[in-house]
């Protein structure tokens, strides 16, 4: 049931993500960036079985925002893509401050919630910490290495729009690979044993390699929207 609902999240993120940029262009995409962001952060603390590894289901969110990036680096350009990486950092600090300032208030004696919270939330500033400096790192380094690559092919075949599997796969097999590696040691060192950790680190590689390749139709879909889009501006602004 696990794997199956693994595979349904992200076919329906990865879905939600087009509708946003076909429906609200990069905006639908800086708004995703920052609910992604936000959920993901909550859910890197539920640890769960799928295809015979333990992993955290904060991983298919995490997925989304390198997909984000790379279609705003492809479709919209490399500032495009940095503003979605601030966004989602600021998103995240804010998130931070406002969930710790709750435990400081005095619960009612009618409140039946606040246990509830402080079970999930008060061991959050870790995750999100750490999320926080993975992210903004993997991130950044994923719209820059997008970008090398990109020039790389362009230098190499004398076509700007070809290879674009190649810097899309390129860079973010990479950066899951460092987000991966990074996240595991900053968020569960001290927490879990070593044959844990070295699962942990597994097994949400092997979720990014997945979700990484599924991510390159994603992106062509993208770009074929922002043709689409950009063709039929073209002759509004011809007769203006």
């Amino acid at each position: 049931m696990n794997e199956l609902i693994l595979i349904l999240s992200v076919i329906v993120i990865y879905g939600f993500a087009l509708l946003g940029y076909f429906l609200f262009g990069r905006s639908g995409l800086y708004a995703l960036s920052g609910i992604a962001t936000i959920f993901a952060n909550i859910e890197v603390v539920i640890m769960i079985k799928a295809f015979g590894l333990e992993q955290t289901i904060g991983n298919v969110l995490f997925a989304v925002t390198f997909l984000i990036t790379d279609i705003l680096s492809e479709c919209e350009g490399k500032k495009s893509a940095n503003k979605a990486v601030i966004i989602g950092i600021f998103c995240s600090v804010f998130f931070l401050i406002l969930s710790q300032s709750w435990f400081l208030y005095v619960p009612s004696e009618s409140d039946w919630a606040m246990p509830s919270i402080r079970a999930v939330f008060e061991n959050t500033p870790r995750m999100i910490m750490a999320s926080l400096v993975v992210y903004a790192a993997s991130q950044l380094f994923d719209v820059w290495l997008y970008h090398k690559w990109w020039a790389f092919t362009e230098k190499k075949f004398g076509d700007k729009r070809r290879f674009l599997w190649l810097r899309n796969n390129g860079s973010t097999l990479i950066s899951q690979l460092i987000n991966s590696l990074l996240f595991t040691v900053l968020a569960f060192a001290g927490t879990y044993d070593i044959l844990t950790l070295l699962s942990i680190f597994g097994s949400g590689y092997i979720i990014f390699i997945f979700t990484t390749l599924l991510d390159t139709p994603a992106v062509y879909l993208a770009r074929l929207i922002s043709d689409k889009k950009k063709g039929k501006a073209l002759p509004l602004a011809g007769k203006e």
